[in-house]
């Protein structure tokens, strides 16, 4: 079973899961929390940040003899900013022989195929709808959020609750326009391989997201929007603090952002929320970046690779750098 506290995690998944949901465009306007906390506060941030390997920088050169990866850590919201990384990275998708991705247009394809053949994937299909499960205030506030990102509240009613905290992981801010959107960095880098003929990789299967969420019980889901629903009000200043992190190379410090955005929720128990965050990294990071290693190294074998992913996979004792690092990858942090 997943804990219910561990859906305040939710609203770091757009950093490190691509799922299907809309493009989204990164307009919000709001505070910065982390510039805003007080310096004891912002200092045990990046304390606990630098605690782990390669907690900052989002590009970097893995070599080992005559093999080659680049890797570039993404944000899976669409910004103005990703002009400038994608300047810098551009050359090196020309020049791969493969371009690896979360996921591309194929596993796109193939997970549309599946709910359109399965909508219950993301569909209740049998139990209560979102409107029978939850109380009457808590509807009412999932509605609102709802119509703010619009979508009409009897559709969500009938998605699976999980896939309504991913949504709720969006601060309507960010969708603005969102038909526009991008895909973020990621979709930009797929775009640029596309148009250029560089062979596209993904380095899992279409159906990870479903995976991860198979086990979850009803009432798990439902506590994580819950949950999700009660840091609402702070949706657009977290939105603006992680795309700030992210484009200072501050990957690590917005995971502990969120643990510490978790602690300060109303009736929360310490120590459970440190073992349900231990959890989480391991399902949403660890198993992933384990799985992904021999992707790599095995595109590697056959030239230059650029491999885009997730920022938030990228450092720790088991991301992906130091995984590469423990299979023989000498690593340098490349500028931005």
């Amino acid at each position: 079973m997943v804990p219910a506290r561990l859906s305040t995690v939710l609203l770091a998944l757009a950093l490190t899961l691509t799922v299907a949901l809309p493009a989204a465009r990164a307009e919000c306007v709001g505070e910065n929390l982390i510039d805003s906390m007080p310096e004891a506060e912002r200092r045990a941030l990046f304390d606990a940040a630098d605690r782990v390997p390669y907690p900052r920088g989002n590009f970097w050169r893995a070599t080992r003899g005559d093999q080659t990866i680049h890797l570039i850590g993404t944000y899976h919201l669409d910004d103005p900013r990703h002009a400038a990384t994608m300047d810098r990275i551009s050359p090196l998708i020309d020049s791969a022989s493969t371009v690896l991705v979360e996921a591309g247009p194929d596993e796109e394809a193939a997970l549309m195929s599946d709910l359109a053949r399965d909508p219950s994937l993301m569909v209740q299909t049998e139990g209560p709808t979102l409107r029978e499960a939850l109380t009457d205030p808590e509807w009412q506030l999932l509605s609102d959020a709802m119509r703010e990102r619009g979508m009409p509240p009897f559709m969500v009613s009938k998605f699976r609750p999980w896939y309504v905290s991913m949504l709720l992981a969006l601060p309507a801010c960010g969708l603005d326009g969102m038909e526009e959107g991008m895909g973020g960095l990621d979709g930009l880098v797929i775009a640029r391989a596309q148009e250029n003929g560089i062979p596209l990789q993904a380095l899992e299967s279409h159906d990870t997201v479903f995976r991860l969420f198979a086990a979850m019980s009803l009432e798990d889901q439902l506590a994580m929007i819950r949950s999700s629903l009660a840091l609402e009000p702070i949706s657009a200043d977290y939105s603006v603090t992680l795309a700030d992190a992210y484009f200072q190379g501050e990957s690590r410090v917005i995971w502990e952002l969120t643990r510490a955005l978790s602690l300060r929720l109303p009736g929360q128990d310490p120590a459970q929320i440190e073992a349900d965050f231990a959890r989480m990294e391991q399902v949403l990071m660890t198993d992933r970046n384990r799985a992904w290693i021999p992707v790599l190294v095995t595109a590697a074998e056959e030239g230059p690779v650029l491999a885009a992913f997730g920022a938030l996979h990228l450092p720790g004792d088991t991301g992906v750098l130091r995984l590469l690092e423990e299979a023989g990858f000498a690593l340098e942090r490349l500028p931005l």
